[in-house]
């Protein structure tokens, strides 16, 4: 379907000139001879670019780009104009204009200017598509913080919703940066514990020392420091939900003391012998094989069955990449918001390199990325040059990444282009290479503007 493009210009011969030129270059073009029909035109035909004088009688440029930025900001405007006018047209960027041209215009760089226009109107519309398919995706699994769409992201949703309003116990599984505390968030919020307390432990993060006093309290005099009853983890969470990260941390005491708690649900507090009675669901995570732990002595092999009643594994990202361009989108919204920013989307280009990358630190990785590159834009678009250098140099050289949506002529292009630079511009490897004829290649060549 081909875009369409306004044109609004008090002088006939300008608006009939640009009109041939855009219609050469394959759009649709309406026309309007001042500010007010040009106003009237975008509220009543499907526009996709306007191109505006900013001198005109009726209703200025200037006017006509603010009507349009408050109405429908996702339409580009580039501004027209005059020599003694350049102040002017600045002033309308500043206003909201893509970009200005100035009298007489030079027809290849105002196609070059409505092409990449149209470009970035296309990706705004392709992101606010994607924070409308994330809303949609949040109502129908009820997951506020998880994001996804791909097969193995959706089975592990169906296992969540499907254990949340049970008592079983939870062992989520999966490599680092995953997402496995937002999964185990999703178990709690969703069961009928929610409005009870709900405890987060990390083990990792706790001295071997201090762990067992940190999950079942101690009492006074129970060590050098103790000056009184400390209750723990087990006892704060009490009718709720206690979250065991990187449970493949703990020692062989700690092991046999959460065994005991999952079979009677009694505990004693360190120096005591008083028995607390608690009733505590446990959800517990590790990016361990515990399996292997439990063959190498590391790991109790009956606390592993009582914590892994229902396993959640999930999966690295590069298993689920249909889902990055919609955790892009939602990283994007939350650091614009963080940032005071308003980009609008991430380039082919750069989306490309995002999908090829192979994501070692998975969605932790992915959100870092775009934090930088939200911090760093100095567009409303995310470029290649704004992703860190591990994303840039992360690709294989010997593989060329085609996102979807490009034209036909624009996959032939980036396939030409990189087998050019992989032969170092050998022409005779490059067509053999493609199996294409030397003439073809060089007649190609001159098409997309590759010498």
């Amino acid at each position: 379907m081909k875009c369409t493009v306004l044109i609004v210009d008090d002088e006939k011969n300008i608006r009939g000139g640009l009109a041939k030129s855009l219609e050469l270059d394959g759009y649709r073009v309406v026309t309007a001879a001042d500010g007010e029909e040009g106003w009237k035109t975008v509220n009543r035909d499907d526009i996709d670019l306007v191109i505006a004088d900013l001198k005109m009688p009726r209703m200025s440029g200037e006017e006509l780009l603010k009507r349009i930025s408050s109405a429908y900001p996702t339409i580009p405007v580039i501004i027209l104009t005059g020599h003694g006018t350049i102040e002017s047209a600045v002033g309308a960027m500043r206003d909201g204009a893509f970009d200005f041209v100035t009298k007489p215009v030079n027809l290849e760089r105002l196609s070059l200017l409505v092409k990449r226009a149209l470009s970035n109107r296309e990706l705004h519309m392709q992101h606010k598509a994607l924070k409308e398919e994330i809303e949609q995706l949040k109502a129908k699994h009820r997951f506020e913080k998880i994001v996804g769409k791909s097969p193995k992201m959706k089975r592990v949703m169906d296992v969540v919703e499907q254990v949340a309003d049970t008592k079983a116990s939870v062992l989520i599984t999966g490599e680092s940066g995953v997402g496995k505390e937002l999964i185990a968030d999703a178990v709690h919020h969703l069961s009928s514990r929610a409005d009870r307390p709900y405890i987060k432990v990390h083990c990792a993060a706790l001295a071997e020392s201090l762990l067992e006093s940190e999950l079942f309290g101690h009492e006074k005099g129970a060590f050098t420091g103790a000056a009184g009853r400390k209750r723990g983890r087990f006892e704060l969470a009490d009718k709720g939900t206690i979250f065991l990260d990187e449970i493949g941390e703990i020692n062989a005491q700690v092991q046999i003391k959460i065994l005991r708690v999952l079979q009677e649900r009694t505990f004693e507090r360190v120096g005591g012998e008083e028995t607390v009675s608690v009733d505590v669901r446990i959800i517990s995570a590790t990016n361990k094989d515990l399996k292997k732990e439990i063959e190498q002595g590391r790991f109790r092999e009956d606390l592993f069955y009582r914590l892994n009643v229902v396993n959640v594994d999930i999966p690295p990202l590069r298993e689920r990449k249909e889902d990055i361009p919609l955790l892009s989108a939602a990283f994007l919204k939350e650091f614009n918001g963080e940032n005071g920013k308003s980009i609008q989307g991430i380039s082919q280009k750069a989306g490309a390199l995002l999908y090829n990358y192979a994501w070692p630190g998975n969605i932790r990785e992915l959100r870092n990325c775009i934090e930088s590159a939200v911090v760093l834009s100095r567009t409303d678009v995310i470029e290649v040059e704004d992703l860190p250098m591990t994303i840039r140099s992360g690709s294989d050289d010997e593989n060329v990444m085609i996102p979807l949506g490009v034209t036909m002529a624009e996959a032939q292009k980036q396939v030409i282009e990189a087998t050019l630079n992989f032969y170092k511009g050998n022409k005779t490897r490059t067509a053999e290479a493609l199996e294409i004829g030397r003439k073809t290649l060089h007649r190609k060549i001159q098409e997309y503007s590759l010498d």
